[in-house]
């Protein structure tokens, strides 16, 4: 909490870029970080913490997805592509809320142990 709270430090979102393989650009807008707002954040080399928020849920989903496929290639691929499971929907884009991003963690647990319904 102390850490979101404080903001995560530029270099952060960076790694998550690098993780998902997105344009910063593109990775900014699915966070819902426009691009000025990006580019200050660049400039000061530090988040907000709302921003910061966003970050660690995604990296959390990177995560998950990395242990359940088996590596962050194949992470990276679903996060990205439509899935049944989301009603057809991007994980990544379904993430842009906490709300959204639960509903990909639960269907990466149910992947996970053989439950696709």
């Amino acid at each position: 909490m102390q850490v979101v709270k404080a903001g995560l430090e530029f270099a952060e979102l960076e790694a998550l870029r690098g993780q998902l393989g997105l344009p910063l650009d593109e990775l900014a807008a699915k966070l819902g970080i426009s691009r000025a707002t990006l580019h200050r954040r660049k400039i000061t080399g530090r988040l907000l913490a709302d921003e910061s928020d966003k970050v660690i849920r995604f990296a959390r989903l990177v995560g998950q997805a990395s242990e359940v496929f088996g590596g962050i290639e194949d992470a990276r691929r679903w996060l990205s592509a439509d899935q049944v499971g989301l009603s057809g929907a991007v994980p990544l884009d379904y993430a842009r809320t906490e709300v959204g991003a639960r509903e990909v963690e639960k269907l990466l647990g149910r992947i996970e142990y053989g439950v696709y319904s």
